[in-house]
């Protein structure tokens, strides 16, 4: 049995664990109000930029754009989107997984383009490529953030660099859910989205083509960058909340732990207390007898 000084050292040592992951959970909790707030503020943009586009490709009949070709190149771009700090449960190993468990991203075919130290600093040990470091965007995101990876990826897209572009981040369900989540961004993938569209289009509007002013390619040309670099910071204003409720979770769980430790400590710190107060006990008694 550890002695009596050893058992309180070892309290003390969790007491003040506890409180740090206590103030941590309540930082936590209060980042993740004003994140989340601006996840569900942002989400309407992003929902209908998306469903325009697609009505636009799904209602255009045949188009021939760089968008929505599959480039000669095997490249692989994938925005890595995770958090600068740890102590947030599995969030960060979660988003890696998508990637190097996906058998799509060979390390010789893959760039990275990281947003976030904690998912960098392992793809790069694992032996990916980092091709663009972005983590400062993750302490505040911020929608010339997403502007400046949508231009990069974007450009290298269009030179034929590379032939296709994801993003990996972490979807913000609730306080209590957050969901790892691989999209694949560029090209756009007119076959699927033109069959979701005619599942919920009516008969009148699966005969109605789309006029535009200009051409549908220079409208293309105009909206899908708009439509990549919105989809980025959907993924970062989500993955922001989402780190924050990972991190508050993960410090609660921490203090829950702490507390049970403490509790546990305390009832062997006692019970070693009484052994030594009945062994001087019976050294007293023992020392009595022999005298007398």
């Amino acid at each position: 049995m550890a002695s009596m000084r050893d058992i309180k050292r070892r309290k003390e040592s969790v007491q003040s664990t506890g409180q740090i992951t206590k103030a941590m959970k309540l930082v936590s909790s209060v980042k993740l109000q004003k994140a989340k707030v601006g996840a569900e503020l942002s989400k309407p943009y992003f929902d209908t930029m998306y469903e325009t586009v697609a009505d636009m490709i799904a209602r255009s009949g045949q188009l021939s754009h760089p968008f929505l070709k599959k480039s000669e190149s095997d490249k692989k771009a994938v925005i890595v989107i995770t958090s600068n700090r740890g102590l947030a449960g599995g969030y960060n190993s979660n988003v890696v997984k998508l990637v190097t468990h996906d058998e799509r991203f060979k390390k010789e075919n893959t760039l990275i383009y990281a947003v976030g130290t904690k998912g960098r600093d392992t793809l790069m040990r694992q032996g990916y490529e980092i091709a663009g470091d972005y983590s400062e965007a993750m302490n505040e995101p911020l929608y010339s953030d997403a502007t400046g990876i949508g231009k990069d990826v974007l450009g290298k897209f269009v030179k034929g660099e590379i032939g296709e572009i994801y993003i990996a981040y972490t979807i913000f369900k609730n306080t209590v859910v957050q969901i790892p989540t691989l999209m694949k961004l560029l090209p756009i993938d007119a076959e699927d989205i033109v069959s979701e569209q005619e599942e919920d289009q009516s008969p009148l509007d699966k005969l109605t083509l789309m006029n535009y002013e200009p051409e549908p390619e220079e409208a293309l040309d105009a909206i899908i960058p708009k439509y990549i670099n919105s989809l980025i910071y959907g993924g970062l204003v989500e993955a922001h909340a989402s780190e924050n409720g990972a991190r508050m979770q993960a410090m609660d769980s921490a203090t829950s732990n702490a507390e049970d430790m403490i509790s546990d400590l305390s009832l062997k710190y006692n019970r070693a207390r009484q052994a030594s107060i009945t062994q001087e006990l019976t050294e007293i008694i023992a020392g009595a007898s022999a005298i007398s």
